[in-house]
C-alpha cells in the first residue's frame, strides 16, 4: 500500500499538451522512514511506524512490505495514480444552524418577525427536553475529512512535491494523509 504524509501548500494550475487548464493542490511530502514494526504475535495488532523530522505516525495494515529503516518519499506515487487524501476541514468557529446544516430558516411572512435564520422547533411535549444530536448552532470545521477519487497530476523527487487534481480538505500549511486508493 502506498501511504506518505505531506503539507498542503496551496493551489495552482497545470496546462496540458491540448492547453486545457487542470486545477491542482500542490503538496510537500518529506522522506518517511520506517521506525518500528509492530507484530501480531508480539503486540496483538499489525502496524507500520513511520516518522519524519517533525511528526510520527502509525499505519495499521500490511506490515509484510516494509523493513525497518526503508526511507518512503514521493517516488512511490507516479502520474495518474488514484489516490485518497485525508486531513482536518478548515475551521469555520461558531456557525448557526443555517450555514452548519443548511436549515432553509422561516417563511418571510405570516406573522414571522426577526426570525429568518433561526432553527424553528428543537424538541416536543415528552422527555421535555433537548435530545442529544439534535442539530443547532455550533462550531464548525475542524473535523476529519478523506476526499476519494482525486489523481495524482505530477511527482517532483528532488523537491518532494505531489501536484493532486482537484482540492484537498484543509487550510495552506495543514497536514496531510496521501494513501493509494485500494482497489475493489
Amino acid at each position: 500500500m502506498k501511504f506518505i504524509l505531506g503539507k498542503k501548500l496551496g493551489m495552482s494550475q497545470v496546462f496540458n499538451e491540448n492547453g486545457k487548464v487542470t486545477p491542482v493542490t500542490v503538496v510537500f511530502a518529506e522522506p518517511m522512514s520506517v521506525r518500528q514494526i509492530r507484530t501480531r504475535e508480539k503486540d496483538g495488532y499489525a502496524a507500520v511506524q513511520f516518522g519524519n523530522s517533525k511528526k510520527k505516525r502509525e499505519h495499521r495494515g500490511q506490515a509484510e512490505e516494509t523493513k525497518l529503516g526503508d526511507i518512503i518519499d514521493v517516488s512511490v506515487f507516479s502520474a495518474g495514480d488514484s489516490v485518497k487524501v485525508s486531513g482536518l476541514s478548515k475551521g469555520k468557529g461558531f456557525q448557526g444552524a443555517m450555514k452548519r446544516h443548511g436549515f432553509h430558516g422561516m417563511p418571510a411572512s405570516h406573522g414571522h418577525k426577526h426570525v429568518k435564520r433561526h432553527v424553528g422547533s428543537i424538541g416536543q411535549r415528552f422527555p421535555q427536553h433537548t435530545l442529544k444530536g439534535m442539530r443547532m448552532a455550533g462550531r464548525m470545521g475542524g473535523d476529519r475529512v478523506s476526499v476519494r477519487g482525486l489523481s495524482i497530476v505530477s511527482v517532483d523527487k528532488e523537491n518532494n512535491l505531489l501536484a493532486i487534481k482537484g482540492a484537498v480538505p484543509g487550510r495552506k500549511g495543514a497536514l496531510l494523509e496521501i494513501r493509494e486508493m485500494t482497489k475493489v
